[in-house]
């Protein structure tokens, strides 16, 4: 094998893409169930809205989604995607956190922390998840 074959890409086909991004949608839920029942038990209001499943599961997979789209954007248009990527993944985390902080008279600090901590795992689950199904390279 030499290194140019190397070097080329893997393109997954449209199926495992969309396999990798419910597998993702599953797992980030997963670990926002864990994050809401946390919050909850510590404290957070029981009537904060976003830490209800049927509030968060939503977002999750809408920003999941939404990511995937973004993420090809970048590996079609961009000269160098992983330095894009590096500026631009933790870029939009912190501000997705926006709209949480204006929750805080509803969730307190445990809600709105939990939210956050949510927003980072989504994001830690989908770039895992767009990596292995998305290279960039």
């Amino acid at each position: 094998m030499s290194l140019a074959s190397d070097a080329v890409a893997v393109r997954r086909g449209p199926l495992a893409v969309a396999g990798g991004l419910l597998a993702a949608i599953v797992v980030a839920s997963a670990a926002d169930t864990v994050l809401a029942l946390l919050a909850l038990a510590v404290g957070a209001p029981d009537d904060f809205q976003p830490l209800k499943a049927p509030s968060y599961i939503f977002l999750t997979a809408l920003g999941i989604v939404a990511g995937a789209i973004g993420w090809a954007v970048v590996r079609k248009v961009s000269k160098d995607p992983q330095a894009l990527v590096r500026r631009l993944v933790p870029t939009l985390v912190v501000v997705s956190f926006v709209p949480d902080f204006l929750l805080y008279g509803d969730g307190g600090a445990t809600g709105v922390g939990a939210l956050l901590l949510m927003h980072v795992s989504v994001a830690a689950t989908a770039v895992v998840t767009y990596r292995r199904v998305m290279p960039l390279s």
